[in-house]
């Protein structure tokens, strides 16, 4: 059994190492993890910017990568805590917004203001333990290419955005959005579609 396997198998070995990693009823990291492990960890592409009021909630033991010429501007929050994260390149993640993994985006994305995107859900079945304190579940959030993403908009969990989509400002995505398709609303709904046939954006019916 390597070291890893002996830690996650005893759960005060566990406890212990979540200590050494995060101050208690925390979820960012240690200075020592930020400046020593991350760096190993994670990966920055080439030309890639994370402003400096970016706050970064970034553990070793879930990836984290920004490819090349992409930025995450001020006041943002991305957190890897119990999901990787994964943005690509020439991707912009506009001012504060909050990625909590698992989450993946693609390339030649943008992020306008305020988006929240979370691929996690907290339990909540069990009326005699607090909802903190009950098991977390996670479903991947994907983003696929050339997505464009209008302020304050909310993406749940297992959601995946086709490509070359747009999520109209204020929108809560709680379904799948087919590519080329505009949606919007709460419920977000198709409200356009790509016509490869006419080459419009067409009303959805």
């Amino acid at each position: 059994m390597g070291f890893i396997s002996t830690i996650k198998s005893s759960p005060r070995l566990k406890q212990l190492a979540l200590w050494a990693l995060m101050p208690k009823n925390q979820a960012r990291p240690r200075l020592w993890v930020k400046l020593f492990l991350n760096p190993l960890k994670h990966k920055k592409g080439k030309g890639s910017l994370i402003r400096r009021r970016t706050r970064m909630d970034l553990m070793p033991f879930n990836d984290f990568s920004i490819g090349r010429d992409s930025t995450i501007e001020d006041f943002t929050t991305v957190n890897n805590g119990v999901g990787a994260v994964s943005i690509g390149d020439r991707t912009r993640i506009g001012l504060g917004c909050v990625l909590i993994g698992p989450v993946s985006v693609g390339n030649d994305i943008m992020f306008a203001q305020h988006i929240v995107v979370s691929g996690l859900n907290h339990g909540y079945q069990d009326i005699h333990v607090p909802i903190s304190l009950q098991p977390v579940e996670t479903k991947p959030i994907i983003i696929e290419d050339e997505v464009w993403i209008g302020a304050n908009a909310v993406i749940t969990a297992g959601v995946t955005i086709g490509r070359h989509s747009v999520i109209a400002g204020g929108s809560v995505v709680t379904k799948s959005v087919p590519p080329y398709s505009v949606v919007g609303g709460n419920p977000a709904k198709v409200l356009r579609r790509y016509n490869p046939d006419t080459k419009t954006w067409e009303k959805a019916i």
